[in-house]
């Protein structure tokens, strides 16, 4: 989406090259509007940029037409006889555009993008709070670190209109279950990365797009200056569902984002509160529903029947319908509850200890056991996995 706008944009672009003013009041047609100082500066570089090479381009080539024009053969010119530079006409044609271009390159262009670069890598000066972005297939963890808030954010398009089963939304694949809400003139340091493979977090109307690579922290940062709900999406061939990867950014004012810090936090503890309580097989089962198709039915698929090798179908598993634990209430090694609280080593099966709550996975395990023709009875309580953890 975002890099089809880009193309056309340049089309658009070129008339107002010529006219920097007017290319960067005209930023709509090209790229879309800058919220952060990163991005303003990028778009200011772009568009200087642009303007140095189409004024050397338009140079060069007047030159060379003027050139073939008026020194052709037709008009009774003849070709000079000479091997490499004999005079010091020859060395000043190469000397003075090497010059010319060297200067261009290390002065007009060369320390602008320095100091951009210098102010983009800046992530600890003044930063007023901490964002922990986790990528995984295909979904993002978001994590407060100084407030002890952390959810998933999944994709919320409905998958009817996927399948094409109904008409597309304004927002088709770009909008998501549980955005990440940041307060607007705040300097925001973001930690990014990965629990499987290289992602990328990318909003363009931020001018940040960097990559979230398995066992590295890597780090970027924002300030937002203007209120509003910015998309962008992943950017890097992850796999399967990589077009299912969106990411969605509330920009408020900082009273509404403290009071929906609070919001959160008291919604976490009264979720952590539910795993002390025993809970019914059927409440289970539909508080799993809702988990399987948040977190797991990208991979296993909707019925349980999975894309095997891949993605192995739940329906029917040997894994699935095993017993749940061994006689001393312990984890069985390779089972179901081990499978989804430690993930597998080497196959695309994560942890999910780390990121779903004891409710979500006592809840997601029932579910499994219970549903796509498995018919185990059983279930799994949270206080049980709370205890397991």
């Amino acid at each position: 989406m975002y890099a089809c706008a880009c193309r056309t944009g340049r089309l658009a672009l070129a008339p107002a090259l010529l006219l920097p003013t007017v290319a960067s009041a005209a930023y709509s047609f090209n790229f879309p509007e800058p919220v952060t100082p990163i991005a303003r500066e990028t778009l200011h570089i772009h568009n200087e940029f642009m303007l140095i090479i189409t004024i050397l381009f338009v140079v060069v080539f007047a030159i060379m037409i003027y050139s073939m024009i008026k020194h052709r053969k037709s008009i009774g010119h003849q070709p000079a006889k000479f091997v490499g530079p004999t005079g010091a006409l020859q060395w000043f044609w190469a000397l003075i555009p090497f010059a010319i271009l060297l200067f261009i390159d290390f002065v007009l262009m060369g320390i602008p993008a320095v100091q951009a670069i210098i102010n983009m890598e800046d992530t600890k000066t003044k930063a007023d709070m901490v964002l922990k972005v986790t990528g995984m297939q295909w979904k993002w963890q978001y994590e407060y670190p100084e407030s002890g808030l952390k959810f998933i954010s999944t994709l919320s398009t409905p998958r009817d209109q996927i399948a094409n089963a109904e008409a597309k939304g304004e927002h088709y694949l770009l909008e998501v279950d549980k955005p990440v809400v940041l307060p607007v003139g705040k300097k925001v340091r973001i930690l990014l990365t990965s629990t499987d493979v290289i992602h990328t977090w990318w909003v363009p109307q931020f001018g940040v797009k960097r990559d979230a690579i398995p066992g590295f922290l890597r780090e970027t940062w924002v300030l937002i200056e203007k209120p509003g709900i910015y998309r962008g999406q992943c950017a890097e061939l992850c796999g399967k569902d990589h077009g299912f990867m969106p990411v969605v950014v509330h920009a408020v004012p900082e009273p509404e984002y403290l009071a929906w810090l609070e919001a959160q936090k008291a919604e976490a503890k009264t979720a952590a509160g539910g795993a002390d309580r025993t809970w019914s097989k059927d409440e289970l089962v539909a508080e799993g529903k809702a988990v399987y198709e948040k977190v797991c039915a990208a991979c296993h698929q909707p019925d349980g029947k999975g894309l095997p090798p891949a993605f192995p179908a739940l329906a029917g598993s040997k894994v699935v319908n095993a017993p749940l634990l061994d006689m001393n209430g312990k984890v069985i090694k390779d089972s179901h509850v081990d499978r989804v609280l430690h993930g597998k080593a080497g196959t695309a099966m994560q942890a999910f200890s780390a990121s779903l709550s004891d409710v979500e996975l006592a809840a997601v395990i029932t579910y499994e056991r219970n549903s796509f023709g498995n018919q185990m009875g059983d279930m799994i309580q949270p206080a049980q996995i709370k205890s397991l953890r």
